[in-house]
C-alpha cells in the first residue's frame, strides 16, 4: 500500500502526482494494476464472490420489471441478465406486457455485436422520427463511457444502414429532421468542442454528405458549456429550440427552423422550461419582473406561446412553492402540464390543463402520500402522447411497481411488480432531523432493525448537490446485503440538493458547499446522540459530486466514521476544471483560477487539506477508467497522497464502466460488493451480527 513517491503539496500548484492524470500513461496504468492487485487480494476472497454472485443473480432476475417508453404503440426496452450481460434492444406490444411472460421482439443483440466487431460496445440511447418511420440513430458506447459512436439502424430490417448516418466517437447526439436530414449537435470534429468536451455548434447534416462539410447553423463559444437542438412537433409545424448552455443552470433559447435561429426569448437564462403546442411553461430559480409583477424563485409561470412572442408578459402563476414544498419537475402529455412535487418530502402530483379561460388543477390520485413516487409521460415522442402516464411506486422495504395511469381512468393499473430481493421482517423505515452547525434541520432517512442496540452496523449515504433531491428507494444490493444480515442504513437530505428548491441547493452551492458536509457529519453525530451507534461503526459512500463529501468527512470529520467509501470521485478543486467535463460544473463549485473563488474552493479541496498525522479512518477510493465524465484523476490521486502520507487508504479502478460501476450486471455488483466487504471490515461487523 505505497507508492514510490513520498512528497506532499506545500503549493496549491505543487503536485507531484500529476502523471496519474495520464489515462493511459504507462507508469499510471503499473499503479493502477498494483493497487487493484492489492485491494482484491485483501477483499476479494470467497465471501467476495459469494456475495457478488448473490448480488448479480438478483439484478439479472428474469422476473425484474422491464422498464419501457411507447413508440408508436410500441414499447421498446433494453434488458440485461446472465445471459445477455450487455443488453438486447428489443420490443413488444401493450397486451403482450400485460402478461406474466411476454413475447420480445429483439432488434440488436448487444453482446452479439460487441462479439463480432471486438468493441466493448454498450447502448445508450436512440433517437427516432415519431410514427413508423424505420429511421433510428443509435449511440454506442465503448464500455459505458459519455463519448459515443452514432449509427443509422433500420427498425423493419433490424440491421444498421450501409452509408447511413454515421459518426465516430465524440460526446453528443443527433436530431431526425426528416428522413435524410438530422440536426447534429457533437464534439466531433476540430473546433467543434467546448472547454468541457461538449459540442460547440448545431450542423445540419443531409444523407450522404461528409460530415466534415455540413453546415454550421447554430454555435455558442468554446467557453461555454454547450450548444444543442430539440425539434418539437407539437405544434402546427415543426419547430426547432436551439439551446446555448452558458453553464450548468443558465442557457439561452432561441426559436428557429432546421436552418437556424431566428429568435431569441425574453426570458431569465436561469429557468426551467417546458414547450407544448401552444403554450409554455417557465419555473424560476431567482425573482423575476414581468409586466409590473415580480415572481419568486421557484415560481412556475405559464402563458401562451404565440401571445407572448407577440409581446405578452401577464402570466399565470400555475405553482407556488412553500418553505417545504418545491417543485422536482414538471412535464407535457396532451396538452397536460405534470407537476412533480415534494411537499415535506411527501410525492405530490398535479395535472395543469391550459385554456384561453385560464389554467385548471387537480391532483393526480391513486397514488400513496407516503414513500417514493416517479411519474412520467407513457410515450417517448410527445407529438405522440395520448395523455398516459407511468408511475413507479416502492420505498426502502418495499420493492418498486410500475403502473399505468390511462387518462381518463380513475385508478392507475399495475402493469409490473419487482421481485422482494431480500427479508424485510422485523425492519422499519423512520423519518429524523439533525441539527446541522449553523441551527438548519438535516432531514434523514433510516432503515434497520426496530430495536436500538447502540452499536448498529451503519451505512450512511448522500449527495448534496446540483439541486437534485434523493429519495428513498428500495435498495437490492443494501437490502441484500446489509439490512438483511442486521445492519442499518441512512439517507441524508443534504443542503446542495433540490429536496426544498432554489433555497436548499444555493445554501449548498459554491462557498456554501462546505455547508451539505457539516450537514452529514451532524447526521453522523445524531445517530450517536439518539443512541442508534457509535462514531466507529458507521460506514459511509458517496460517489461523484458526493466524492467530495466523503473526502471533506476524512479530512475535516474523522472522529465520527469508522470507514468511509468514496466513488467515481471528485475530489481535487484546484485542477477540477481542467479535467474532462470539470468546467461544466463552475456553476455548482466556482472557479479556482479567480483567486477570490479559490478562497472558498480551497476550504472542501480534501486533496489539498488532507495532511499527515490526523486520525482518519481507513478509505477505499474507486473509479473506472472509461469514466470521461469525472477524471479518474482524482481518484488515483487522492489516494496516491494518502499513502504516501502513511494512511490506509484502498485503491480500485475496472477498466470499464463509464461514470457508472460497471458495463453489467456482474461487474455492477462486483464493484458493489468490493466496498461493502471494505466497510464490513473496517467497522468490526461481522455479517449477521447486529
Amino acid at each position: 500500500m505505497s507508492v514510490d513517491d513520498r512528497p506532499t503539496l506545500s503549493k496549491p500548484d505543487d503536485d507531484p502526482w500529476l502523471w496519474l492524470e495520464e489515462i493511459e500513461g504507462v507508469r499510471a496504468l503499473d499503479f493502477v494494476e498494483r493497487q487493484n492487485q492489492l485491494t482484491l487480494g485483501t477483499f476479494g476472497g470467497a465471501a467476495f464472490e459469494r456475495d457478488r454472485d448473490t448480488l448479480a443473480a438478483i439484478y439479472d432476475r428474469p422476473d425484474n420489471i422491464p422498464y419501457v417508453s411507447r413508440s408508436d404503440g410500441l414499447l421498446y426496452n433494453l434488458w440485461k441478465d446472465a445471459n445477455h450481460k450487455r443488453g438486447l434492444w428489443r420490443r413488444t406490444t401493450i397486451a403482450e406486457f400485460r402478461n406474466s411472460d411476454p413475447s420480445w421482439e429483439t432488434l440488436l443483440d448487444i453482446d452479439a455485436l460487441a462479439a463480432n466487431e471486438g468493441e466493448d460496445w454498450l447502448l445508450n440511447w436512440s433517437s427516432s422520427l415519431p410514427g413508423d418511420a424505420p429511421q433510428t440513430i443509435l449511440s454506442l458506447s465503448r464500455g459505458g463511457s459519455d463519448a459515443v459512436t452514432l449509427r443509422e439502424f433500420d427498425l423493419k430490417t433490424k440491421s444498421f444502414v450501409a452509408g447511413g448516418f454515421t459518426l465516430p466517437e465524440a460526446k453528443g447526439g443527433a436530431s431526425w429532421v426528416d428522413a435524410d436530414t438530422v440536426l447534429l449537435s457533437s464534439a466531433y470534429g476540430d473546433g467543434m468542442a467546448t472547454t468541457s468536451g461538449y459540442a460547440r455548434t448545431v450542423r445540419l447534416w443531409r444523407r450522404g454528405e461528409p460530415v466534415e462539410r455540413a453546415r454550421v447553423v447554430f454555435e455558442t463559444t468554446s467557453d461555454r458549456m454547450s450548444a444543442y437542438c430539440d425539434i418539437d412537433r407539437t405544434g402546427e409545424t415543426p419547430r426547432v429550440w436551439f439551446i446555448d448552455r452558458l453553464d450548468f443552470f443558465n442557457f439561452d433559447l432561441w426559436l428557429g427552423t432546421e436552418n437556424g435561429a431566428t429568435v431569441k426569448l425574453d426570458l431569465p437564462s436561469d429557468i426551467w422550461l417546458q414547450i407544448h403546442r401552444d403554450w409554455f411553461a417557465i419555473k424560476l430559480r431567482s425573482a423575476w419582473t414581468a409586466a409590473g409583477t415580480t415572481y419568486g424563485p421557484d415560481t412556475v409561470l405559464g402563458i401562451s406561446l404565440s401571445a407572448f412572442l407577440a409581446g405578452d408578459r401577464n402570466f399565470t402563476v400555475v405553482f407556488a412553492p412553500g418553505a417545504r414544498r418545491a417543485l422536482q419537475g414538471f412535464s407535457w402529455a396532451d396538452g397536460k402540464l405534470l407537476l412533480s412535487i415534494l411537499d415535506k418530502l411527501r410525492p405530490v402530483f398535479e395535472i395543469c390543463t391550459p385554456s384561453p379561460s385560464g389554467w385548471s388543477h387537480e391532483t393526480l390520485r391513486g397514488l400513496p402520500e407516503i414513500g417514493v413516487v416517479d411519474v412520467w409521460r407513457f410515450d417517448h415522442h410527445e407529438s405522440e402522447s395520448n395523455g398516459d402516464l407511468l408511475a413507479n411506486i416502492q420505498d426502502p422495504l418495499t420493492p418498486p411497481s410500475l403502473m399505468l395511469i390511462e387518462r381518463g381512468v380513475e385508478s392507475p393499473t399495475v402493469l409490473k411488480r419487482a421481485p422482494r430481493t431480500f427479508n424485510a421482517d422485523g425492519l422499519v423505515v423512520t423519518q429524523h432531523e439533525a441539527i446541522s452547525i449553523d441551527g438548519e434541520r438535516i432531514p434523514y432517512v433510516q432503515t434497520g432493525p426496530a430495536t436500538e442496540t447502540g452499536d448498529a452496523p451503519v451505512y450512511m449515504s448522500a449527495y448534496g448537490g446540483f439541486g437534485l433531491a434523493v429519495k428513498p428507494h428500495y435498495n437490492a444490493s443494501l437490502g441484500k446485503l446489509w439490512l438483511e444480515r442486521g445492519g442499518t442504513i441512512v439517507q441524508a437530505n443534504l443542503r446542495g440538493g433540490g429536496e426544498f428548491g432554489t433555497r436548499w441547493h444555493d445554501a449548498g452551492r459554491l462557498a456554501g458547499k462546505k455547508l451539505s458536509h457539516d450537514d452529514f457529519a451532524a447526521v453522523a453525530a445524531d445517530l450517536v446522540r439518539r443512541g442508534v451507534t457509535t462514531a466507529k461503526r458507521i460506514a459511509a459512500q458517496g460517489g461523484s459530486n458526493g466524492g467530495i463529501l466523503i473526502t471533506n468527512m476524512l479530512v475535516r470529520y474523522p472522529e465520527r466514521f469508522g470507514a468511509l467509501f468514496c466513488t467515481i470521485p471528485l475530489i481535487d478543486m484546484r485542477r477540477y476544471t481542467k479535467l474532462l467535463a470539470g468546467a461544466s460544473w463552475i456553476a455548482e463549485y466556482g472557479d479556482p483560477d479567480k483567486p477570490e473563488e479559490w478562497d472558498w474552493l480551497k476550504t472542501y479541496s480534501a486533496y489539498h487539506n488532507a495532511k499527515p498525522g490526523q486520525p482518519y479512518p481507513p478509505i477505499l477510493i474507486a473509479t473506472t477508467r472509461r469514466d470521461d465524465r469525472v477524471h479518474p484523476g482524482h481518484a488515483r490521486k487522492m489516494a496516491a497522497k494518502l499513502q504516501a502520507m502513511g494512511y490506509e487508504a484502498w485503491f480500485y479502478e475496472p477498466e470499464a464502466g463509464g461514470h457508472g460501476y460497471g458495463k453489467d450486471n456482474k461487474e455492477r455488483a462486483g464493484f458493489e460488493v468490493l466496498g461493502f466487504q471494505f466497510l464490513k471490515d473496517k467497522i468490526g461487523w461481522q455479517d449477521g451480527e447486529a
